[in-house]
């Protein structure tokens, strides 16, 4: 199978870009946490939300005819709307390193944020707060980011269509495509109420469980079939991630970068982009590689490297049974 073999080779990571830190907070009194991407010298970035249930922070500035050029860093948080403070440890954190936009009397850091809904696994009132952004940011390396059960990945879940009972644990994933010397990367936290699917073959490997739990459901076939899916809140899912290249950008091309990246996820994740569901990427460009290909090839690269993501995301995540008594297994599990 593709995802077996997707184990053997190397994926890359969104650090493989020039210029691009990753680092994670892991809560370790219950399943969350925050990650965080970290651009010091500034990025070009852009933004685009497909989920109708969105939880974000300064999104409007990353607006192409909007004034402000660059940002500093990205936050992904878990916690939903309490999560988004988790942006305020890292303005703090880039300000003591003397990170961000120059405005005469000091520096400015700007972070754009976008959080996704774990508060039914574990204790609810455990959330990401300011110092664990903070932490994240003073763990953030060129290194290949950690991934599966932590930071913002460490309490997602996947293939909640039909209730959390079925679910299946999901987790963090990064990967990376070069072509021609200019890198696309992606750090994607995949918390979806769809299935996840390898892009290459299309099935699902992770997702809604059959009612014994033993095996994938496959939420589409289901669906179709006429099978009902149970009563969800509106926002307890959501898929949030950056893409990140080296490659020159303008805030337009930015802004169609996180466009073309959501096809990543519609290969990767079925049903997507729902009601119940944020789905919001960030898009950064460091222009570290002096040059720009062409957006035919940046946003095909995009789309690559977010499926890719998307997949590992499941591929490192691993089995957890909280105190509560919420079990769900990994992929490897269901293998």
């Amino acid at each position: 199978m593709i995802a077996t073999s997707s184990h053997a080779r190397d994926m890359g990571s969104i650090t493989r870009v020039a210029g691009i830190e990753a680092g994670h907070y892991t809560d370790g009194r219950r399943p969350t946490g925050c990650s965080v991407v970290l651009a010091r010298a500034g990025a070009v970035a852009g933004v685009d939300v497909r989920g109708a249930a969105p939880g974000t922070r300064e999104t409007d500035l990353l607006a192409p005819c909007n004034l402000v050029e660059q940002v500093h860093a990205v936050m992904l948080s878990g916690g939903s709307a309490w999560g988004l403070e988790a942006a305020t440890g890292a303005v703090r954190w880039l300000e003591e390193h003397g990170t961000g936009l120059d405005i005469g009397v000091g520096r400015l850091p700007l972070v754009p944020s976008a959080v996704l809904f774990d508060l039914m696994v574990g204790d609810m009132r455990i959330r990401p707060d300011a110092a664990a952004g903070y932490a994240a940011c003073a763990a953030a390396s060129p290194a290949d980011p950690q991934e599966g059960n932590v930071g913002a990945g460490t309490g997602a879940s996947v293939g909640k269509m039909f209730g959390m009972a079925r679910a299946m644990k999901g987790g963090i994933g990064s990967a990376s495509v070069t072509v021609d010397g200019v890198t696309v990367g992606a750090l994607i936290a995949c918390n979806a109420v769809g299935d996840v699917l390898d892009p290459d073959t299309a099935r699902p490997v992770a997702g809604a469980r059959t009612a014994d739990g033993l095996q994938l459901a496959d939420t589409r076939r289901s669906l179709l079939r006429g099978e009902l899916a149970q009563s969800l809140l509106a926002g307890t899912n959501t898929t949030i991630g950056v893409v990140a290249t080296d490659a020159t950008l303008t805030k337009a091309q930015a802004h169609r970068l996180a466009v073309a990246a959501h096809d990543g996820l519609a290969r990767s994740i079925n049903p997507v982009h729902t009601m119940l569901d944020g789905d919001t990427l960030f898009a950064l460009g460091t222009g570290l590689a002096a040059r720009n290909p062409g957006m035919l090839l940046l946003c095909t690269m995009a789309a690559e490297a977010t499926a890719r993501a998307v997949l590992r995301a499941v591929q490192a995540a691993q089995t957890i049974t909280t105190a509560e008594g919420l079990h769900l297994p990994c992929m490897a599990d269901l293998a």
